[in-house]
Protein backbone atom coordinates (compact mmCIF):
# COMPACT_ATOMS: atom_id res chain seq x y z
CA UNK A 1 0.00 0.00 0.00
CA UNK A 2 1.31 3.46 -0.88
CA UNK A 3 1.97 5.65 2.18
CA UNK A 4 1.00 9.31 1.57
CA UNK A 5 3.81 10.36 3.91
CA UNK A 6 6.35 8.38 1.87
CA UNK A 7 5.05 8.06 -1.71
CA UNK A 8 6.91 5.88 -4.18
CA UNK A 9 8.63 7.48 -7.21
CA UNK A 10 6.38 7.88 -10.24
CA UNK A 11 9.18 6.94 -12.64
CA UNK A 12 9.76 3.20 -12.60
CA UNK A 13 13.51 3.65 -13.18
CA UNK A 14 13.96 6.33 -10.48
CA UNK A 15 17.04 6.02 -8.28
CA UNK A 16 16.53 8.34 -5.34
CA UNK A 17 19.10 8.86 -2.59
CA UNK A 18 18.46 6.63 0.42
CA UNK A 19 15.74 8.08 2.66
CA UNK A 20 14.58 10.74 0.18
CA UNK A 21 10.86 11.51 0.07
CA UNK A 22 9.26 13.66 -2.62
CA UNK A 23 5.68 14.74 -2.02
CA UNK A 24 3.25 17.61 -2.55
CA UNK A 25 3.86 20.82 -0.64
CA UNK A 26 1.58 21.52 2.32
CA UNK A 27 0.88 24.74 4.21
CA UNK A 28 2.61 23.18 7.24
CA UNK A 29 5.85 23.04 5.18
CA UNK A 30 6.06 26.84 4.99
CA UNK A 31 8.78 27.26 7.65
CA UNK A 32 11.08 24.71 6.01
CA UNK A 33 10.46 26.12 2.54
CA UNK A 34 11.33 29.61 3.80
CA UNK A 35 14.62 28.28 5.17
CA UNK A 36 15.35 26.74 1.75
CA UNK A 37 14.33 29.80 -0.26
CA UNK A 38 16.38 32.18 1.89
CA UNK A 39 19.65 30.25 1.38
CA UNK A 40 22.18 32.26 -0.63
CA UNK A 41 23.06 29.48 -3.10
CA UNK A 42 19.46 28.45 -3.66
CA UNK A 43 18.36 32.06 -4.17
CA UNK A 44 21.33 32.81 -6.47
CA UNK A 45 20.16 30.16 -8.94
CA UNK A 46 16.46 31.13 -8.94
CA UNK A 47 14.27 34.19 -9.44
CA UNK A 48 13.55 34.32 -5.70
CA UNK A 49 14.29 37.50 -3.79
CA UNK A 50 15.60 37.61 -0.20
CA UNK A 51 13.58 37.59 2.99
CA UNK A 52 10.52 35.47 2.33
CA UNK A 53 8.28 34.84 5.32
CA UNK A 54 6.41 31.69 6.35
CA UNK A 55 3.10 33.55 5.91
CA UNK A 56 3.96 34.43 2.29
CA UNK A 57 4.85 30.84 1.49
CA UNK A 58 1.87 29.39 3.37
CA UNK A 59 -0.56 31.67 1.54
CA UNK A 60 1.03 30.77 -1.79
CA UNK A 61 0.51 27.08 -1.08
CA UNK A 62 -3.08 27.63 0.07
CA UNK A 63 -4.05 29.55 -3.09
CA UNK A 64 -1.99 27.44 -5.50
CA UNK A 65 -3.81 27.33 -8.84
CA UNK A 66 -5.12 23.99 -10.11
CA UNK A 67 -2.68 24.01 -13.04
CA UNK A 68 0.35 24.10 -10.71
CA UNK A 69 1.93 21.15 -8.91
CA UNK A 70 4.36 22.01 -6.12
CA UNK A 71 6.68 19.34 -4.73
CA UNK A 72 9.21 19.22 -1.94
CA UNK A 73 12.08 16.83 -1.34
CA UNK A 74 12.70 15.73 2.24
CA UNK A 75 15.69 13.91 3.66
CA UNK A 76 15.42 12.83 7.27
CA UNK A 77 12.44 15.16 7.63
CA UNK A 78 14.39 18.21 6.39
CA UNK A 79 13.30 20.05 3.23
CA UNK A 80 16.26 19.78 0.84
CA UNK A 81 14.67 20.84 -2.43
CA UNK A 82 11.54 21.93 -4.18
CA UNK A 83 10.13 21.95 -7.68
CA UNK A 84 7.07 23.25 -9.44
CA UNK A 85 5.33 22.28 -12.66
CA UNK A 86 2.88 24.73 -14.20
CA UNK A 87 0.66 23.45 -16.98
CA UNK A 88 -0.23 26.05 -19.60
CA UNK A 89 -3.63 26.49 -21.27
CA UNK A 90 -5.46 26.99 -24.52
CA UNK A 91 -3.19 26.67 -27.56
CA UNK A 92 -0.29 25.81 -25.24
CA UNK A 93 -2.13 23.10 -23.30
CA UNK A 94 0.59 20.65 -24.38
CA UNK A 95 3.26 22.72 -22.55
CA UNK A 96 4.51 22.80 -18.98
CA UNK A 97 6.99 25.11 -17.32
CA UNK A 98 9.22 24.01 -14.46
CA UNK A 99 11.28 25.65 -11.77
CA UNK A 100 13.30 24.00 -9.04
CA UNK A 101 16.04 24.44 -6.49
CA UNK A 102 18.14 22.41 -4.08
CA UNK A 103 19.36 23.15 -0.54
CA UNK A 104 22.87 24.62 -0.55
CA UNK A 105 24.33 21.71 1.45
CA UNK A 106 22.75 19.04 -0.79
CA UNK A 107 23.79 20.18 -4.27
CA UNK A 108 25.36 17.31 -6.23
CA UNK A 109 23.83 14.60 -4.03
CA UNK A 110 21.05 13.42 -6.37
CA UNK A 111 18.26 15.64 -5.03
CA UNK A 112 17.91 17.66 -8.25
CA UNK A 113 18.00 14.49 -10.35
CA UNK A 114 15.23 12.96 -8.24
CA UNK A 115 13.09 16.13 -8.37
CA UNK A 116 13.36 16.61 -12.11
CA UNK A 117 12.69 12.91 -12.65
CA UNK A 118 9.50 13.13 -10.61
CA UNK A 119 8.35 16.32 -12.38
CA UNK A 120 9.00 14.79 -15.81
CA UNK A 121 7.17 11.59 -14.84
CA UNK A 122 4.16 13.74 -13.89
CA UNK A 123 4.42 15.71 -17.13
CA UNK A 124 4.76 12.63 -19.34
CA UNK A 125 2.59 10.01 -17.68
CA UNK A 126 -0.14 11.99 -15.94
CA UNK A 127 -0.56 15.27 -17.80
CA UNK A 128 0.52 14.12 -21.29
CA UNK A 129 2.65 17.22 -21.81
CA UNK A 130 4.77 17.21 -24.98
CA UNK A 131 6.93 20.26 -24.26
CA UNK A 132 8.57 21.21 -20.96
CA UNK A 133 10.22 24.63 -20.71
CA UNK A 134 12.54 26.25 -18.21
CA UNK A 135 14.96 29.12 -17.84
CA UNK A 136 18.36 28.81 -16.24
CA UNK A 137 21.06 31.39 -15.62
CA UNK A 138 23.93 30.96 -18.05
CA UNK A 139 26.42 30.70 -15.16
CA UNK A 140 24.55 27.82 -13.47
CA UNK A 141 26.62 25.02 -15.01
CA UNK A 142 25.50 22.23 -12.63
CA UNK A 143 21.82 22.91 -13.40
CA UNK A 144 22.47 23.16 -17.14
CA UNK A 145 24.22 19.76 -17.11
CA UNK A 146 21.36 18.24 -15.11
CA UNK A 147 18.77 19.54 -17.57
CA UNK A 148 20.80 18.36 -20.57
CA UNK A 149 21.03 14.86 -19.05
CA UNK A 150 17.23 14.85 -18.96
CA UNK A 151 16.83 15.78 -22.63
CA UNK A 152 16.62 19.56 -22.44
CA UNK A 153 18.28 21.60 -25.17
CA UNK A 154 19.14 25.29 -25.23
CA UNK A 155 16.79 27.17 -27.53
CA UNK A 156 18.10 30.66 -26.95
CA UNK A 157 19.93 33.14 -24.76
CA UNK A 158 18.03 35.94 -23.08
CA UNK A 159 20.21 38.97 -22.44
CA UNK A 160 19.81 40.77 -19.12
CA UNK A 161 17.05 38.32 -18.19
CA UNK A 162 17.06 39.15 -14.47
CA UNK A 163 18.61 41.47 -11.93
CA UNK A 164 20.58 39.44 -9.38
CA UNK A 165 22.79 40.67 -6.58
CA UNK A 166 23.43 44.10 -8.11
CA UNK A 167 23.80 43.24 -11.80
CA UNK A 168 21.91 41.91 -14.79
CA UNK A 169 22.40 38.27 -15.73
CA UNK A 170 21.64 36.31 -18.87
CA UNK A 171 19.61 33.12 -18.97
CA UNK A 172 19.11 30.28 -21.37
CA UNK A 173 15.70 29.22 -22.53
CA UNK A 174 15.72 25.41 -22.52
CA UNK A 175 13.07 22.89 -23.47
CA UNK A 176 12.52 19.17 -23.75
CA UNK A 177 10.19 17.84 -26.44
CA UNK A 178 8.59 14.43 -26.14
CA UNK A 179 7.67 12.67 -29.39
Amino acid sequence: MNNPENPQPLAKDAAWPEGLVIRARRPSDAEGIVTLHNMPGYRYGTLRTPHHTPDEIRKGIEIQPANMTGLIALLDGKIVGDAGLTRLANRRVHVGSIGMGVHDAYVGKGIGKALIGEVLALADNWFNLRRIELTVYTDNEPAIRLYERHGFVTEGRMKEFAFRDGSYVDAYSMARLRG
